[in-house]
């Protein structure tokens, strides 16, 4: 049934406002679950940054990165 067909105006029947609750609790979830989403890969990039800062000049220098350029991303804040 269409939420439309079941709004009466004379009548005591309005289902109109269950449906809106549950596509505001659908929208609630998909914001919930986008927020975790951008959460889990600020710290995957928080760990990688930790992980470039451990690594050896050897390693840096196989991956084309100076010890310069390792820090500088190394510092940058998990948003960023």
């Amino acid at each position: 049934m269409n939420t439309i067909d079941t709004i009466r105006y004379g009548g005591t029947e309005l289902h109109a406002g269950a449906s809106a609750r549950r596509g505001f609790v659908g929208r609630l979830t998909l914001v919930l679950r986008s927020a975790a989403s951008q959460l889990d890969l600020m710290m995957q990039r928080r760990r990688g940054r930790l992980a470039l800062m451990e690594m050896t000049d050897e390693q840096l220098k196989d991956i084309g990165i100076s010890r310069c350029d390792a820090h500088r991303e190394g510092i940058k804040a998990f948003w960023e």
